[in-house]
C-alpha cells in the first residue's frame, strides 16, 4: 500500500471512530452515522490499497 493512501486510511479510520464516539457521548445520532460512515470509507480504501498491494506481489 503507498504510504499516502495509507494514512489517508488510517485517518479516515481515526476521525470517523472520534466523530462516532462523540455523537455517542452527545446523543447525535447523525453525529454517530457520520462517524460509522467515514470509518468505512477508510475501511474501504485499505481494503482497495490491499487488493492492489496482493495484485503487484504476482
Amino acid at each position: 500500500m503507498s504510504g499516502t493512501e495509507k494514512t489517508k486510511a488510517h485517518a479516515e479510520q481515526a476521525k470517523g471512530k472520534a466523530k462516532e464516539m462523540t455523537g455517542r457521548a452527545l446523543g447525535n445520532e447523525r453525529m454517530t452515522a457520520d462517524g460509522h460512515a467515514d470509518q468505512a470509507k477508510g475501511n474501504a480504501r485499505q481494503a482497495k490499497e490491499d487488493v492492489r498491494d496482493t495484485l503487484h506481489r504476482h
